[in-house]
């Protein structure tokens, strides 16, 4: 099992929705970088349940930081990061036997065996992004210092919209502290209602979450087989119930004659633009200098408390579950900043690539 993500910097997960603790080590970092805990707490945060549109399951998500720094000050080793687990309930499951639909319940047992098969989704649960949050924000700060910025809003929530993007640099400012990161209020008042009303009939909704890289130099990337679509597409797939991811244009530049799909350039204020950005900072899987725009689709929460066939491990026979436990009616919100991190993630791990590790110190 791999559960690596990167090259130059990486990430490795460890822990189980219902065990004792989760974690990751951040690999890569550079010796003499200045990490503010109180910045790691705050993403954290953005993480966490809130209201009737969220889980009632509340986990604190205190972390320990118990390698790689020298007081706050990166010491160039692995970062070990642990949360504990406090909020569990384990007997609410009995996945062992009846896989819930569209979970990895029953994938986790054809490759692990019974054996593999946790409570709460175990190693495969939505649990395990905590850590990624934490590991993010370590990554973040670094980017930030270098003038790159990661900004991501719901950008729908079943079919309730928020607005584009439209200056970038102020509309991620307004995100950065926001629980339900909607740019249009009115709008995020509708997608709340919406996943309220799902939640009272026992359903979940899906939505949308778009995501803007700003700051990034062009010649970030490599072609074909290393592009810089491919690396934040493989981080952003590994967010659990993420079913398509699309830059710029995405899938609509289908319907697009070349001529407008093309984005034309010109020179403004001394530097090479682009009038559009249908190819969302990208070309030929390198950065262009452009705002880097991306879109995950995630999918509706699979735990709803209807009644849904599945089958008997055991005895290999046609049944019936309604999902027991504390599920979230809708995870968009809470998946935004996952979406963010995973994205400094990867732009940290091209930039060493580029750059070599001394080139990520500030």
């Amino acid at each position: 099992m791999n559960n690596t993500l990167g090259q130059n910097v990486s990430i490795t997960l460890f822990g189980e929705s219902h065990g004792e603790a989760i974690g990751a080590v951040l690999d890569g970092i550079p010796s003499g970088i200045k990490i503010d805990r109180d910045f790691i707490a705050k993403k954290l945060s953005l993480r966490r349940p809130f209201g009737d549109i969220s889980t009632k399951r509340q986990e604190k998500d205190d972390f320990k930081i118990i390698s790689g720094l020298n007081g706050d000050i990166t010491a160039g080793t692995p970062i070990c990061i642990i949360i504990e687990n406090e909020d569990v309930n384990p007997d609410d499951y009995e996945n062992d036997i009846k896989p819930r639909p569209s979970h990895a319940d029953y994938t986790a047992y054809k490759k692990h065996g019974v054996e593999g098969v946790l409570s709460g989704g175990g190693h495969f649960s939505g649990r395990l992004t905590a850590p990624i949050v934490a590991a993010g924000a370590i990554a973040m700060q670094i980017l930030e210092k270098k003038g790159i910025k990661i900004g991501s809003h719901i950008k729908s929530i079943l079919d309730v919209e928020d607005r584009d993007f439209a200056d970038f640099y102020s509309d991620i400012s307004v995100l950065q502290d926001k629980n339900f990161a909607v740019l249009d209020n009115e709008a995020a008042k509708e997608m709340q209602k919406t996943i309220e009303k799902a939640a009272l009939e026992n359903d979940s909704v899906g939505g949308i979450i778009e995501t803007a890289i700003i700051g990034v130099d062009a010649g970030l990337g490599e072609p074909f087989f290393d592009t810089l679509e491919g690396a934040l597409a493989k981080g952003l797939f590994a967010i659990p119930a993420v079913k398509g991811v699309e830059f710029g244009a995405g899938f609509s530049i289908t319907k697009m004659f070349g001529s407008v799909a093309n984005d034309q350039m010109e020179i403004k204020d001394g530097k090479i633009r682009t009038l559009t950005n249908n190819s969302g900072g990208i070309n030929g899987g390198i950065s262009n200098g452009e705002p880097i725009v991306m879109r995950i689709a995630v999918k509706p929460t699979p735990s709803v408390k209807k009644e849904q066939k599945t089958v008997d491990l055991q005895s290999k026979t046609q049944t019936t579950l309604i999902v027991l436990g504390r599920h979230d009616p809708s995870i968009v919100h809470r998946a935004r900043v996952v979406a963010d991190s995973i994205a400094a993630l990867t732009i940290l791990d091209m930039l060493s690539r580029n750059e070599g590790s001394k080139g990520l110190r500030i």
